[in-house]
């Protein structure tokens, strides 16, 4: 009958008898009589760690990838791959018949350190793609919501349709100059520049900034009088309540314009390409503070007061004297706003967008960064299991997917291209061959090619094309540039196509 026999050793640390009553001289005074040091100097010289090979296997596993998830081959060899992941020296170890022995406990604790750090790095991995999935799916949402707000009613903006919503886009957390100007318990929401339009439909740089309770309008001016003369220093032009606000004005085009209705004041004439996003984030927060629906119009034609009176009468007065201003928004050719102001009219010309009922679909696998898809296996999370070499069998076997090309449509090709073909239903007599008696007038050289009616710009570096709407670049294309945005995306046209591209990829001709 086999035993494995283990000895206690009882340590009195006290004669009272009372708990955290430590008498640190009989506790040594003991620990020397019983030999528990001799003990211990004994197990250290020797192998002080003994583990069977399963267990070793199961709890160290993890170290390396060549014996994590499974190993498959005999538990030595298993072992001994471990051992070299971790660089340990060959005197510190020892295999057994059935065990392995550690010599040295720093040799034990570098194993539990490099196993902790596989768990913490498979965590963070693990963390990381939870988080960028939820991500994700909170950003189709949010979109879903922003496409609901124009469905049907307004042209998207080519490029703004699968635009990730940022929120924060002029650095607000790190600017304590505006933190300043606003509320300490006032959590902002969104933040970004805006073009403001004054009475004259003179344009003003803002930093609109929208919280729970209000809208700021943000600008800079030069102060005056006192030590600090001549210096810029930014303050509130306009604060707005979100309960006071009536309506918000859009067009039904592709443009960025929209008026901010207040009860009782003049309303705001603001562009910014991210209107979308303000106006999702607006909606929300107008339900939670008011408990109703932020009321959106959409005309191609905007009337308002420019400036109201705190008098009624006054106020009525001024709209029968001429202080109403209109906005008229007509087709255009071109994907940028075109404005002209006559008196107290500002004509917005733009071309089309994309159709009212646009809304934002999965983008191409093979479009996102420029990469191909990687297919993720479709299994659950891997438990470590050991198998003898005898248990082998076809349990790591897997099946290659097919990686070939999807095939070409054969039929129907050539009969499209040819009923597309202008040259097919025109005069062919200019091919025939003239006669040799025949004098064959030569034509002059040709005329030089047209001056570029935008400026160009030559692309610098390569860039991939994340999205339908953006523009793929290769180092030394020249691009017609038709629009330049504050966001860092800035329109243009390559070879017949427009979209946008990143300002900093491309240097200016």
């Amino acid at each position: 009958m086999q035993c494995t026999p283990h000895y206690i050793r009882c340590i009195k640390p006290n004669e009272t008898k009372r708990a955290k009553d430590w008498e640190e001289l009989r506790v040594k005074h003991q620990v020397e009589y019983l030999g528990l040091k001799e003990n211990i100097r004994v197990r250290r010289a020797g192998f002080a760690y003994r583990r069977p090979f399963d267990k070793f296997l199961q709890r160290y596993a993890i170290v390396t990838k060549k014996t994590w998830p499974m190993w498959t081959g005999k538990p030595e060899k298993g072992i001994k791959v471990i051992m070299d992941a971790v660089a340990m020296e060959p005197g510190q170890w020892q295999l057994g018949v059935s065990k392995i022995f550690i010599k040295a406990p720093e040799s034990l604790f570098l194993l539990e350190e490099t196993r902790e750090r596989k768990f913490d790095g498979y965590a963070r991995a693990i963390q990381s793609a939870y988080r960028a999935y939820v991500r994700r799916r909170k950003m189709a949402e949010i979109r879903e919501k922003a496409t609901d707000i124009l469905f049907n009613k307004k042209m998207r903006r080519r490029g703004s349709i699968r635009r990730c919503f940022v929120g924060d886009y002029i650095g607000f957390s790190q600017n304590e100059g505006l933190r300043a100007l606003v509320g300490k318990r006032e959590h902002i929401e969104f933040a970004c520049c805006v073009n403001k339009y004054d009475r004259r439909f003179k344009v003003q740089k803002r930093d609109l900034l929208l919280s729970k309770q209000h809208i700021y309008l943000i600008g800079r001016e030069v102060i005056k009088k006192g030590p600090q003369a001549g210096q810029l220093i930014e303050k509130v032009m306009r604060k707005i309540q979100i309960a006071e606000i009536t309506s918000i004005d859009l067009s039904s085009r592709q443009d960025d314009f929209f008026v901010i209705r207040v009860r009782d004041a003049f309303p705001s004439v603001v562009e910014t390409v991210f209107k979308t996003e303000f106006l999702t984030v607006l909606t929300e927060k107008f339900q939670e503070t008011t408990g109703s629906s932020v009321n959106i119009t959409f005309s191609d034609e905007i009337t308002y007061i420019a400036k109201k009176s705190e008098n009624k009468m006054k106020a009525w007065l001024g709209s029968m004297i001429g202080d109403e201003r209109v906005i008229s928004f007509v087709t255009g050719g071109q994907d940028f706003p075109e404005l002209s102001v006559k008196g107290k009219t500002l004509t917005v010309a733009i071309g089309n967008g994309l159709p009212r009922d646009t809304r934002p679909g999965s983008i191409p696998q093979q479009e996102k960064r420029g990469s191909a898809a990687v297919q993720k296996p479709a299994r659950t999370a891997p438990t470590y299991k050991y198998s003898k070499p005898e248990d082998q069998r076809s349990t790591m076997s897997r099946s290659n997917k097919s990686m070939e090309r999807p095939s070409m449509p054969k039929a129907g090709a050539k009969k499209s291209a040819k009923s597309l073909n202008p040259m097919s239903q025109t005069d062919k007599s200019f091919m025939k061959v003239p006669s040799p008696n025949i004098a064959v007038k030569r034509k002059g050289p040709p005329p030089p090619p047209p001056a570029p009616k935008y400026p160009q710009v030559r692309a610098i570096y390569d860039y991939q094309a994340q999205d339908a709407e953006e523009l793929t670049l290769t180092a030394g294309d020249v691009l017609n540039l038709h629009k330049k945005e504050d966001s860092g995306w800035w329109m243009g046209e390559l070879k017949g196509r427009t979209g946008l591209f990143p300002y900093n990829y491309v240097e200016e001709l």
